[in-house]
This record gives C-alpha cells, sequence and structure tokens, in this order.
C-alpha cells in the first residue's frame, strides 16, 4: 500500500524549486490551496504573493525530467513518499515550526508515528559509551520505544545495533537522498535496519549528497520525530547539542548521562545537564519521566497550537452495547482515563483498526486520535501492528 498524493510530481517539482525551503513550501500550500495550483497560477497571481524572478522562471519550466527521476526511485519496492497533507505523515514532526513538506522513506513508514526516543552523541565515543548507548538503546527497545537516529559512525551506530539487538525497531533519517548510505560503511546497517521492521528517512531528494549544511536539518528531524533526545556522550562541539537545542525548541524532552568531569567526551552532557536536561543513571529514568510527561509533550508543546477535539455528528453517532463499554485495566498507581480516551479504546474491541478509521468512528482529528493513541500505547493499553493498524491490549 503506497501513501503517494494524487499528483507527487508536482510535490517533487515543487521541492526542486530554488529558495523554496519548508516554509515557503507550507505559505505556499496555505496560499494557493494544494501543490499543483501553485504552478497553474500564473504569472500575476506569483507577483501578488512577491515570488522572486528565478522562482517564477522555473514555475514557468519546472526540471520534470529530475522529476521523472525521482519518481523511477518511488516506484522501487520498499519506497515510499510521504507529504505534509498525508494521514500518514508523522504527527509529531507535523507539530514542529519548519516540518518537511516530503519524506522519502524506505522501509516501514508506518514506524514514523510509533513512540521513538532519539538518542545521539558523538562521531569518536569511549569505548564505555559505546556499550552505554548499545544498552540503553536495547533496553528502551525493549520497552516498546523506536530507537531514532542519525545513521553516523560512533554513538549513532551503536543506538541503532542495539535497537537490533532488542525489539528490531529503529529509524534512521538520513542527510542525503534515499538512493545512497551516508557514510558508506554502513551500508550493511542500513540493509539490517530495514530487514527487520526499520525504515531509512530523508527530506532530502534522491541524488542530494552529503553536505555540511545538510545534517543540522536532518537532526531537527531526528529530535521531531521524537518524544525526546537521549545524549549520550558528547563534547562540547558537537552537532548532537545541537539535536538536543532543537528538541527544546520543539517542547519535547531532553537526557543527558553524565560522565568523568575529566573526560571532555562528557562536557557537553554536563553543559546540558547544567542547561536543564534531564540527568539519567539508567534508562528506567527516561521511561518513568516520559510516562510523566507525554500528554505535554503530545499535546501541549510551546507555540503549538492545541487540537481541538469535535464532537462527532450525530448522524453517524456509533453507540457499542452497553456490556462493551470497557473501562481498559490500568497499571497500579495509574491516573483515571478521561472518557474520551475511554471512548476511544472501545472503538479497538472488535478488531484492529487504523487511524483513519477511528478517525471516522470518533469524530476526532488525525492529529488528536494520533496523539491519544500515543499517550495510550505508552501506558501499555494499545500496540501499533504491522500495517498501521492499532490493537488494545
Amino acid at each position: 500500500m503506497t501513501h503517494q498524493p494524487v499528483r507527487p510530481e508536482y510535490w517533487l517539482a515543487l521541492s526542486r524549486a530554488p529558495g523554496v525551503g519548508p516554509v515557503n513550501f507550507a505559505r505556499f500550500l496555505k496560499h494557493f490551496g494544494n501543490v499543483e495550483a501553485v504552478f497553474t497560477a500564473g504569472v500575476g497571481e506569483w507577483k501578488k504573493v512577491d515570488l522572486k524572478a528565478e522562482l517564477i522562471s522555473y514555475l514557468l519550466n519546472p526540471d520534470w525530467y529530475a522529476v521523472e527521476q525521482d519518481l523511477k526511485w518511488l516506484a522501487k519496492p520498499g519506497n515510499h513518499l510521504l507529504t505534509l497533507t498525508d494521514n500518514s505523515y508523522p504527527p509529531l514532526l507535523r507539530e514542529i515550526h519548519d516540518p518537511p513538506p516530503l519524506l522519502f522513506v524506505h522501509g516501514d513508514y508506518t514506524l514514523l508515528s510509533s513512540l521513538q526516543l532519539a538518542m545521539v552523541g558523538t562521531r569518536n565515543p569511549s569505548r564505555e559509551g559505546e556499550e552505554t548507548a548499545r544498552e540503553f538503546a536495547e533496553y528502551l527497545s525493549n520497552q516498546g520505544f523506536t530507537i531514532t537516529s542519525g545513521l553516523a559512525i560512533g554513538i549513532d551506530a551503536a543506538c541503532h545495533w542495539g535497537a537490533l539487538s532488542g525489539s528490531g525497531k529503529t529509524i534512521a533519517v538520513a542527510g542525503t537522498g534515499l538512493d545512497r548510505v551516508y557514510p558508506a560503511r554502513h551500508r550493511d546497517l542500513a540493509h539490517k535496519i530495514v530487514e527487520t521492521g526499520g525504515a531509512l528517512v530523508s527530506e532530502f531528494l534522491p541524488g542530494t549528497v552529503a553536505k555540511p549544511t545538510n545534517f543540522p536539518r536532518r537532526n531537527r528531524i531526528i529530535s521531531g520525530l521524537s518524544l525526546g533526545t537521549l545524549v549520550v556522550e558528547a563534547p562540547l562541539r558537537s552537532g548532537s547539542l545541537y539535536t538536543a537545542h532543537q528538541a527544546v525548541e520543539q517542547g519535547r524532552e531532553v537526557f543527558a548521562i553524565p560522565g568523568s568531569i575529566h573526560n571532555p567526551l562528557a562536557k557537553g552532557c554536563h553543559r546540558l545537564i547544567k542547561d536543564g536536561a534531564k540527568l539519567v543513571e539508567n534508562a528506567a529514568d527516561i521511561v518513568e519521566e516520559l510516562l510523566i510527561h507525554l500528554p505535554s509533550l503530545t499535546l501541549q508543546n510551546p507555540g503549538l497550537p492545541l487540537p481541538e477535539m469535535r464532537p462527532r455528528p450525530e448522524s453517524t453517532t456509533v453507540q457499542l452495547p452497553a456490556e462493551e463499554l470497557l473501562l481498559p485495566l490500568l497499571p497500579a498507581n495509574s491516573e483515571p482515563l478521561e472518557p474520551e480516551y475511554v471512548n476511544l479504546l472501545n472503538y479497538l474491541i472488535p478488531q484492529p483498526t487504523s487511524i483513519d478509521n477511528l478517525v471516522e468512528l470518533s469524530g476526532l482529528t488525525v492529529e488528536v486520535v494520533s496523539s491519544m493513541l500515543l499517550i495510550s500505547e505508552l501506558r501499555g493499553l494499545v500496540k501499533l501492528q504491522p500495517g498501521g493498524l492499532y490493537t488494545r491490549l
């Protein structure tokens, strides 16, 4: 099953337009209504929104040959394109200030909407740091988290391998197009990630090579996909700190593992802890913290609009039999579920259900249903099955 827009060529063409990054892409969508309308609006309408001459020239003559090559990549098995307006687009990433308009995915695209923890660190770790990364990733993976990192050498690779030793669910966010693996030495790791049910993800078009400017953009996706970011080992000058800062701006939790005051590879983590990151001594600390703060992480990020819950139209109300309106069993000392959560979980009783079906049954928005499912999954009430279907536990 593919999740691509009706006219993917227009999405791809606009992504190749000069000066059109995530912010302008979203602005054009809002102004013109859809991507195809951007191209058909005409010079007069383009000038009304102050498009530069270079961009107007491109819109008059898009690079359709390059788009054709993109479509050939998408036609290969296991390749997917998720757009910002796609229901399968990861809901947490959609909330950030500058979400990527397009996500290229090789592997299981549904994993992008699973509970994720970002794990990052230095490319030149100590042996102890590398072992810590593997152990934490394996434990957290077995606790139900998808481990998300950047496929880089060092801590990133250790985190991916640790997750593969656990549940096997891990996402690698690339700083290149997905028609190549960077660094090349991680080709086997990339293949292993996909083979075990994980995913490779990039906002960069096929054919994009590694450039220094790509990796800060990649890092915001790593943190944006995730409930929180864990920095395992990092010096003061490290891209991992940029990822942590992005997580703060996105309203997500930041965790850091301390080390010796004499270890330069621990100084970045110590700086984060001084700035308010949660000091972590064992992986269980992270699970406990996210259980406490998950609702605020997914629904109340600073500066982001709170999704509005709307009542279901009376004409399509579904009333379950009284004997099926069951209160889910909660772990000891858990807070009672709100009525809307109970209602949503009861729609999962008969059989595995997709997010789209839950939206139709409940009358809630995609964003609200996705956020509620994230919270319910972390509380052990639902489970994401292959194919993007949810079952009640």
